[in-house]
């Protein structure tokens, strides 16, 4: 990882300190949204996770994930299984595969994706665990992904902005269309767009597009 923390570097001491009030509406938007989706999807949860279970027989119907979040902090990411366990040991053997550029990873037919893992991720159900991240505050409904450790040892200084801020259950990459053509520096910088213009009106706006992008079942 670049030795500078997304604080101390050239590209994060540009960002524009948001007012108390601006980021106080949005901690209390994301802690309601949180806990009415959680509330209301208790149900469902409960089915997905019963799926998962008779589809992979011994696996935890929730996978958890190391992820690095505003500063770099570290915590343990949530979502439906969507693969195989053990997938993660299996990147190095796929790298060839891979289809994005920079640090990022993703197969568009990732062999490790079970039968339920494919349902889940085309309807971007297995990212809704996440609305837990949310309401303790490690993520809020938008901002840049969270990456993974491995990614970000392979950041160069600019990309490192992508930490400066609370990452998101959806950001401006999410709504794009045909977004995993896009290179990951053309992925920055939608990110470094939505650091600039954040905003309750900006955040709004983005979940609406992600709500229609989820409707044309779009998530993978």
């Amino acid at each position: 990882m670049n030795s500078s923390s997304p604080l101390s570097s050239p590209a994060a001491d540009r960002i524009p300190k948001k007012p108390l009030a601006s980021r106080s509406v949005k901690r209390l938007f994301d802690i309601v949204g949180a806990f009415l989706g959680l509330v209301v999807l208790f149900v469902p949860f409960l089915v997905i996770s019963i799926a998962i279970v008779i589809d992979s027989p011994g696996a935890s119907p929730i996978f958890v994930q190391k992820r690095l979040g505003k500063n770099g902090k570290p915590f343990r990411l949530l979502k439906f299984r969507s693969m195989i366990p053990h997938a993660d040991e299996m990147v190095d053997a796929l790298k060839d595969q891979n289809e994005m550029d920079g640090p990022a990873f993703k197969i568009k037919r990732d062999p490790r994706v079970t039968r339920v893992g494919m349902f889940l991720r085309k309807t971007s159900l297995d990212e809704t665990p996440q609305l837990w991240n949310i309401l303790l505050g490690s993520m809020s409904f938008v901002g840049p992904r969270p990456p993974i450790p491995r990614e970000v040892e392979q950041y160069t200084e600019e990309q490192m902005i992508r930490l400066a801020v609370t990452p998101g259950l959806t950001c401006y990459w999410q709504i794009q269309p045909r977004r995993n053509d896009l290179t990951f520096d053309q992925w920055v910088e939608l990110d470094r767009k939505y650091i600039r213009e954040q905003s309750v009106g900006t955040d709004l706006r983005i979940i609406f597009h992600t709500a229609l992008a989820v409707l044309r079942l779009e998530g993978i």
